[in-house]
């Protein structure tokens, strides 16, 4: 079993800033690439940004430059900083994690419930 759970969001004003936390637990070996997705309403889940165990980053085009992503190996946890905040990013965002559990050879994939970011006025 693994539990990813999302902390941070909330409700800021455009050109704020917020920061996302996303912890895994359980019992897990190591974890390959970390994620975070959004979802707004009626629109499907697309990719903010992502990062591989050793640090390489990649992100949307739509929030290249504002968002930055990092992860604390040790801690089994992916941040996202979201600065200059615009009321298109709101949505729920969700943290992605490709686990590889003790005692196994393969990763699977894994998502958290999300949390809510609403950028407006």
């Amino acid at each position: 079993q693994v539990q990813l759970v999302e902390s941070g969001g909330g409700l800021v004003q455009p050109g704020g800033s917020l920061r996302l936390s996303c912890a895994a637990s359980g019992s897990i070996y190591s974890i390959n690439t970390m994620g975070w997705y959004r979802q707004a309403p009626g629109k499907q889940r697309e990719l903010g940004a992502r990062i591989t165990r050793g640090g390489n980053t990649n992100y949307a085009d739509s929030v290249k430059g504002r968002f930055t992503i990092s992860r604390d190996n040790a801690k089994n946890t992916v941040y996202l900083q979201m600065n200059s905040l615009k009321p298109e990013d709101t949505a729920v965002y969700y943290c992605f994690a490709e686990v590889i559990l003790a005692g196994f050879g393969y990763a699977n994939g894994y998502w958290g419930q999300g949390t809510q970011v609403t950028v407006s006025s």
